[in-house]
């Protein structure tokens, strides 16, 4: 039986009661499930998502701007990333849609339309090449998303999302709000019902300044 969001969120909290911390690259202190596979039936795992900043960033995404000053305010995070002019990698618009990346958006849009049953339709976000670009001009951004594969079946459009690494709190947020916000547009340009998103993470992961929102589901329980 596939796990959804409420088992992940109970295995992080789980490891969370057993004390079973792994140390990142930076010395933080994060909770990990390694390899997590689940149905992404609910757009948070924990707390609750930023609307705004949601359509903000999928407005920036859809505008295929690879710099993060395009993104009004621009949180930290892309600051952080970002090389000393304020560009990135990891606008996922771009990386879908764009004549760079090989109009990818509407290759797999062609693919499903041809041939409904295929295997082959597959937006990939990341490249080869990331390993030495990554750290380019002083960034830090190497691609999280590997891949999307879309599949019709049972008269549905269906996604498998395949990522290298998601934090738990603001990144799956976002992150499966934009992929909900492709998989809709996909349906509708395919005159079909959208379906369910597969999450597959090799590293899904919570930070210890976020423990926070851990507790606050362990009282929930509690109370």
């Amino acid at each position: 039986m596939q796990n959804r969001v409420k088992d992940i969120r109970n295995q992080f909290i789980e490891k969370f009661n057993n004390e079973e911390f792994v140390t990142d690259k930076t010395g933080v202190k994060t909770i990990e499930i390694v390899g997590a596979s689940f149905l992404a039936d609910e757009e948070a795992i924990f707390g609750i998502p930023d609307q705004s900043y949601i359509q903000r960033e999928i407005d920036w995404y859809e505008s295929q701007s690879l710099n993060v000053a395009d993104l009004v305010p621009t949180p930290k995070i892309w600051q952080q990333i970002s090389d000393k002019d304020g560009y990135i990698h990891s606008n996922y618009g771009y990386l879908i849609f764009s004549p760079e990346n090989k109009h990818q958006y509407k290759r797999v849009r062609e693919e499903l339309s041809l041939n409904p049953n295929t295997r082959r339709a597959v937006m990939i976000y990341t490249r080869p090449t990331i390993h030495t670009e990554y750290n380019r001009n002083g960034m830090s951004d190497f691609i999280c998303t590997n891949a999307v594969q879309y599949m019709i079946r049972d008269n549905k459009l269906h996604a498998i999302v395949q990522m290298r690494s998601n934090d738990v709190v603001f990144g799956y947020r976002n992150d499966s709000a934009w992929q909900e916000y492709v998989l809709q547009k996909l349906s509708k340009d395919l005159g079909i019902l959208p379906g369910f998103i597969t999450w597959q993470v090799g590293s899904l992961h919570v930070y210890e300044r976020h423990f926070k929102f851990i507790e606050e589901e362990i009282k929930k329980h509690q109370s």
